[in-house]
């Protein structure tokens, strides 16, 4: 008899994010090689206008059925209200709940009535440190389960920088679905690229000690606003960045090429075409990551390596198996982004070879889903 687990996800209002889908499909594509029936569950918040549902829901489907996973979306209505006629036979009550062996929960907002019906509830936290911080400080209230894993490798360890937010956590590594993620060879004048909110995070995040920062992409960028002329080449930078912005006219005067991130990746199918057309990733963590080292890598850089294409990325912290310096490298500074692009090129098809092996060894959707289930439901 095959397990049945239901992945509670964040994508229904955000139809145009092919990557932020990837985040959730990558687990999903895991658990059904493990042959379990799939649940995918969405919530639809008060209020939602009925023809912009239907319109969501129609896009969610199509996309989940690109993957083998038409039929297995689910709702949730909070506060109670009620669903269109037509779509109320994909509402998830209680007793659908009960039926499932496992809730694999990627929300901090299902609501304790609905969580208290799965048997067994694992939270699956992929905002380290900043979780914990949101916890500590009160802004956030987890429901109950019964297992918490963090993509963090430093949550809840001894000499972390910031506090578990009185929550015992157990470390799982992200993951990507191999079979669906074959290497890729890049054309001659492919560039190294990445995909990103601007200006999206906290600006005045904590910094626990009475201090605030801002923790978005342009300012983790924007030291290294000098890297193309430093070596002779561009690079692209998909963004969500309006086409009059003042950075956009800042970074193609210093060598960067500013792309619409809704132009090239608003599907699933278009964010892997552009990455796997890319000669590799270069990008900044959010500012989060590096002050409290949390050992964070994305799940976007998963989606490189697995794809055969080196990832250079800030370091974000001690990790027990991370690489600096083999498939994937982690920069401090501007200068040592250098030399380890100016590695990358020198020894490109070596380096592409480690990025996969990389993934394989750590990363595969198939082993990191099963070491969860296997802990959840013991």
């Amino acid at each position: 008899m095959s397990t049945t687990v239901c992945l509670a996800a964040n994508t229904l209002d955000y139809p145009e994010g092919g990557g932020h889908l990837w985040v959730h499909l990558n687990w999903a594509l895991g658990l059904r090689s493990l042959e379990c029936r799939i649940i995918w569950l969405e919530v639809v918040q008060p209020d939602t206008c009925p023809a912009v549902l239907h319109k969501w829901v129609a896009a969610l489907n199509d996309r989940l059925a690109r993957y083998g996973l038409q039929d297995s979306l689910a709702l949730f209505p909070l506060a109670g209200q009620a669903l269109p006629g037509d779509l109320s036979c994909l509402r998830l009550g209680p007793d659908d709940a009960t039926r499932c062996d496992l809730l694999l929960n990627f929300r901090y907002d299902l609501p304790p009535e609905l969580i208290s019906c799965f048997r067994r509830r694992a939270m699956i936290d992929i905002d380290p440190g900043e979780l914990q911080v949101w916890l500590s400080k009160g802004e956030i209230k987890l429901a109950p389960h019964t297992t918490y894993f963090t993509i963090g490798e430093t949550v809840g360890r001894p000499g972390a920088l910031f506090p578990d937010g009185g929550i015992k956590w157990q470390y799982t590594p992200p993951c990507v679905a191999l079979d669906w993620w074959p290497p890729r060879w890049a054309a001659s004048d492919a560039v190294f690229t990445t995909i990103a909110h601007w200006y999206g995070g906290d600006e005045d995040m904590d910094d626990l000690q009475g201090g605030y920062y801002a923790d978005n992409k342009r300012t983790a960028f924007l030291p290294y606003l000098g890297l193309p002329r430093r070596l002779g080449r561009q690079f692209e930078l998909a963004l969500d960045m309006g086409v009059d912005d003042e950075d956009q006219i800042m970074f193609w005067e210093q060598g960067w090429r500013i792309r619409e991130s809704v132009s090239v990746a608003s599907t699933p199918w278009e964010y892997q075409r552009y990455i796997q057309d890319s000669r590799g990733e270069f990008s900044c963590a959010k500012p989060h990551c590096v002050r409290l080292k949390n050992a964070w890598i994305s799940d976007r850089s998963l989606c490189y390596l697995a794809s055969g294409k080196p990832a250079i990325v800030q370091h974000t912290g001690p990790s027990r198996f991370l690489p600096d310096a083999a498939g994937l490298f982690r920069f401090r500074d501007p200068e040592e982004a250098v030399r380890h692009l100016e590695t990358v090129l020198n020894d490109y098809e070596g380096q592409c070879r480690l990025a996969r092996a990389l993934a394989a060894e750590h990363f595969d959707a198939k082993k990191v889903v099963k070491s969860v289930l296997e802990r959840a439901l013991a």
